[in-house]
């Protein structure tokens, strides 16, 4: 269906979504970190040391975690490695507060089943603040039923390790441990830098940056692939959803944002199919390979995918 056509659809919530009734968890979770994140314009907690803290967790936690270990291994398995390592991926998705990587994978795994379409959780084509983050303030009951889990993650939960995260929010455990550590890091370089006097200036310097600023922007880089890549962009592959490639999205989300390559042919490590779409996640993968830490790595197959001619690629 042209991309004009489609934009101009407007669909119905899941049948599962309950708009009156709010997920006060994530919104107060989502509302609180937000908050906290604007205490990085309080000159007191400024530190270049914090800005750089946001750089380093967007590739350490936001690359790593959640594109290379939640997205391209645990939902897609479009590479295998050692269990130690996919473990410590998931480990480090954790601390990007998007939920456990059974959750995660099984909501992901939904929207592709149904992308764009009514059972889709994050569409915006229900309208782009749902796609962007709406659908997480409100109660969907058949993401919440166990037997969601059991039906689109049934691999994660036969692994102990995930099973132990997912039991009485056990991984509060693990971001409150990193929330620690990152901390500790901020105190030590005061420590260095300054002495006592700064200990406690530069800790909170980093959890201010660090944490809070670095956790909400992953955040809306990752919900603007479920909304702005479905939205605007071009398309080089003929699916049977809206999904585009955005170049924005696509540099922000160290590939991410290639989304109508992904979606046609979703098992495969790399997103980016041109020269110019640049993929730091693949070329990760590439390099774990290479070292012996990767292998059976999906790579793009054109005969399985339906190229657009270049008239209808837009």
């Amino acid at each position: 269906m042209a991309s004009v056509s489609r934009l101009t659809l407007r669909q119905e919530k899941p049948p599962g979504a309950v708009p009156s009734k709010i997920w006060w968890p994530y919104v107060l979770g989502i509302g609180g970190m937000h908050m906290l994140a604007l205490l990085a314009f309080w000159p007191w907690l400024f530190s270049w040391s914090g800005v750089a803290s946001v750089l380093i967790g967007h590739h350490l936690f936001g690359m790593l975690g959640l594109t290379v270990g939640y997205h391209r291994l645990l939902t897609h398995r479009s590479f295998q490695c050692p269990r130690w390592l996919e473990h410590t991926f998931a480990v480090l998705g954790v601390c990007c507060l998007q939920d456990t990587p059974a959750r995660w994978v099984a909501t992901h795994r939904l929207h592709h089943q149904h992308s764009d379409q009514t059972h889709d959780p994050h569409s915006p084509l229900v309208n782009f603040m749902w796609g962007q983050m709406g659908w997480l303030m409100v109660t969907n009951r058949d993401v919440a039923r166990l037997s969601h889990l059991e039906r689109y993650a049934k691999d994660l939960m036969r692994d102990p390790f995930y099973m132990w995260l997912e039991r009485s929010q056990r991984w509060t455990i693990v971001f409150m441990a990193h929330v620690v550590v990152i901390f500790a890091i901020g105190a030590f370089i005061g420590w260095l830098s300054g002495g006592p006097a700064e200990v406690w200036r530069m800790g909170l310097s980093l959890l201010v940056w660090g944490v809070a600023v670095r956790t909400v922007f992953v955040w809306h880089v990752t919900w603007a692939v479920n909304s702005l890549t479905h939205m605007w962009g071009y398309q080089t592959y003929s699916t049977s959803d809206n999904s585009r490639n955005n170049w924005l999205v696509g540099l922000l989300s160290h590939g991410e944002g290639w989304h109508n390559n992904h979606h046609a042919l979703p098992t495969a490590a790399a997103h980016g199919r041109r020269w110019w779409e640049l993929d730091l996640s693949y070329r990760l993968i590439c390099l774990l390979e290479r070292v012996g830490l990767a292998w059976n790595v999906s790579r793009p197959e054109a005969r399985s995918e339906r190229i657009l001619a270049p008239e209808n690629a837009r």
